[in-house]
């Protein structure tokens, strides 16, 4: 009888910790990223994630983490607290390639009035891409709102450049995905949990 409950006690214990392991973790384009990360303290939750690809490759994978679901881009934009996206290279990169690609998505889904309230973050912004020569394809980048600091980027947990003080600044950032005319169609649903 002891048997049993033992062999039944471990076989619980078993399917609590893979459970656990389960939800620690999510894959996206064969990468592994947290369910939940700390931000300035406080938890932020996956509101969604998908693939970035350009014509047929894939180039990386875009994790979005907020303090509660949002499945709207104004929802995002709108968001307090603390934010974080996170991006996996699914390929070898320059900096000065990824620098590009991301001005002109800002540029595409910004105005020029817009652009020039926060035109020395934009100068910061692309200082930070040039010291990334080569990123590898597992290289993860992260980019944090953190209110009374600002935007942080960090290559695989090492910070990147200056903290960057404009909240416009971080949304222009996002709109590269989820703004009226996103570098990928089919990511911004995905990134709006609606996937």
């Amino acid at each position: 009888m002891k048997t049993h409950k033992a062999i039944r006690w471990i076989a619980g214990i078993g399917l609590a910790l893979g459970m656990a392991s389960t939800a620690m973790a999510i894959e996206v384009g064969g990468l592994k990223f947290d369910d939940t990360v700390k931000v300035a303290g406080k938890e932020l939750k996956v509101n969604g994630a998908g693939v970035r690809v350009r014509i047929v490759v894939k180039v990386y994978s875009l994790v979005l983490y907020l303090p509660e679901k949002k499945d709207t881009t104004a929802g995002v934009l709108e968001s307090q607290g603390p934010r974080r996206f996170s991006i996996g290279m699914l390929r070898e990169v320059t900096g000065d390639e990824l620098g590009q690609a991301f001005m002109a998505g800002i540029t595409a889904n910004t105005d020029k009035a817009e652009r020039s309230k926060f035109v020395n973050q934009l100068a910061v912004f692309g200082e930070a891409f040039v010291n990334i020569p080569q990123g590898k394809k597992g290289d993860i980048i992260t980019v944090d709102w953190i209110p009374d600091t600002g935007t942080v980027m960090a290559l695989n947990g090492k910070q990147i450049g200056e903290p960057m003080k404009d909240i416009n600044f971080y949304n222009a950032l996002l709109k590269i995905w989820l703004g009226d005319k996103p570098v990928d169609s089919s990511l911004k649903p995905q990134l709006l949990g609606k996937g």
